[in-house]
């Protein structure tokens, strides 16, 4: 970050301070309980992520693209869990509430990034349905493990870079007044919002970001299942139709659980109870990471096969 600074600007001198304050839960009774499901979520989302991850590793007949994408989603899945939710707890579990300016930097860039991933790699996903239906003779070709690979990687990419900016510009705030945030993490928008000077640069990357990592990406993937879906019309056999489509069962349900809740939440913004939006937006990150796996392995069918050959290996 300093050469960020120093390329924009050497003579500047910005205010941060030592530290921040999460704000959280404010004056919610039974919360003691809700730590005690966010644990139980975490811990479910670890194992559910780590035995997927596994399973694609150890199973040779699984290198495909469209599991090379399921890895990946696990990984994320696991990473944004265990960047979240352990901090989350400690934090007002144990009443940790000051957080250091560059751990608050870092833990937001850690958390974007994974959340920003999970709807980047349904795209990733969405194209190889649609590859998988809409050219079938032509799918192990122009669809490869290497071309999967080089997709995954742009999208790493991307979100590393666009975060980098949007750290970045939070590092080029002052912060004379409050150093409370309003939220259960270090959360982009209420970080800028206590700046005293100019934030306007940090206010038009949170605009452009949701359109770049929520929006424009479930514009993709509809347009995709709109493709998929006037691809099987033209198929006779209702039969055919009904097992195509069962391919892209696990990844609408997926589609379903991370887009919904968001853009919910986005779309009803400052309308929220400050409590009811921290509790939405804290469920809708922890939930899809442990449902995902839940809902890959019961609606994948090579997946349930690959567990079952592992488990007898085992008890062997």
């Amino acid at each position: 970050m300093d050469l960020f600074n120093s390329a924009l600007g050497r003579n500047i001198s910005f205010i941060h301070p030592a530290y921040f304050i999460l704000s959280g839960f404010i004056g919610l009774p039974y919360m003691k309980y809700y730590y005690v499901f966010l644990f139980f979520v975490y811990i479910v989302s670890v194992i559910g992520n780590t035995a997927v991850m596994a399973v694609i590793y150890l199973d040779h007949n699984l290198r495909t693209p469209k599991y090379v994408a399921v890895f990946n989603l696990a990984l994320v899945d696991l990473l944004e869990s265990s960047a979240l939710v352990p901090k989350v707890l400690d934090t007002f579990l144990f009443n940790h509430y000051y957080i250091s300016y560059n751990d608050c930097m870092t833990f937001l860039f850690f958390c974007y990034i994974c959340l920003a991933m999970q709807a980047l790699n349904l795209v990733a996903l969405s194209y190889d349905r649609l590859m998988a239906i809409m050219f079938p003779l032509h799918y192990q070709t122009k669809v490869t493990n290497r071309s999967m690979l080089s997709l995954i990687a742009f999208f790493w990419l991307f979100v590393i870079i666009a975060f980098l900016i949007a750290v970045g510009l939070l590092t080029r705030l002052s912060f004379c007044k409050s150093v409370v945030i309003d939220s259960y993490f270090c959360d982009h928008g209420p970080i800028f919002r206590l700046a005293c000077n100019d934030n306007f640069p940090s206010l038009v990357t949170a605009i452009l970001l949701p359109i770049l990592i929520l929006w424009f990406p479930l514009a993709i993937i509809l347009f995709s299942y709109l493709c998929i879906g006037y691809t099987l019309s033209k198929v006779a056999s209702v039969q055919e139709r009904a097992k195509a489509f069962k391919t892209c069962t696990a990844h609408l349900s997926v589609v379903g659980i991370y887009f919904i809740p968001t853009i919910i939440i986005f779309s009803l913004g400052v309308k929220m109870h400050q409590n009811a939006r921290i509790i939405s937006l804290s469920l809708a990150s922890v939930i899809p990471p442990m449902l995902n796996p839940i809902i890959y392995v019961l609606q994948t069918q090579e997946i349930k096969i690959s567990m079952k050959k592992i488990l007898k290996k085992m008890e062997i």
